[in-house]
């Protein structure tokens, strides 16, 4: 197997110093298909990030009394920041420069998280009376609870063909 991709950014390889072995090499090339728990775990940590930001957009949002676009705008980039910042927190923890981080969280996240805020910003702008909805009401957090539901539903299939093309999640495996 060829791990000359890995060595290039992981820092053991490059101090002569041996990481601990990996109980599976499978993540480091593509595969025919990925399995379904593979896709699920990454769509789950990408939309732990998404969901941070999207409650905390949309809390901020209605709080303020900001207009629905201007709240869908501020949910899909903090949706954004969070989940990148998510990725990057595994990735520094692997001892990579911020910069590398950052293009490592770009490139595993960016299709994933796109997904899932066109997902759930389109249900909670279709679902009526849920953007205006007050955050005591039900109506708001159920769909807000119905929007991320769905989006980790409809992005599970699409990390899944990404991974088993060794891309998206698939680029953050070698450093956990």
């Amino acid at each position: 197997m060829d791990h000359s991709a890995h060595t290039q950014h992981h820092p053991e390889h490059r101090t002569g110093h041996q990481p601990e072995p990996h109980a599976d090499h499978t993540h480091h090339a593509p595969t025919a298909g990925a399995s379904w728990r593979a896709a699920a775990r990454a769509t789950l940590h990408c939309l732990t990030g998404c969901a941070i930001g999207e409650v905390l957009g949309m809390i901020i949002g209605t709080a303020a009394g900001l207009h629905n676009a201007a709240t869908v705008v501020l949910s899909i980039a903090l949706a954004f920041v969070f989940g990148y910042a998510l990725t990057m927190r595994g990735v520094l923890r692997a001892g990579v420069p911020l910069r590398q981080a950052l293009k490592i969280a770009l490139a595993a996240d960016t299709v994933s998280i796109l997904v899932m805020e066109l997902i759930d910003n389109t249900v909670m702008v279709g679902v009526p009376g849920a953007m205006d909805a007050g955050l005591a009401q039900p109506l708001f957090w159920a769909s807000l609870a119905f929007s991320l539901l769905l989006a980790f539903l409809l992005t599970t299939p699409v990390n899944r063909w990404m991974i088993g093309r060794g891309k998206g999640h698939a680029v953050v495996h070698a450093y956990h």
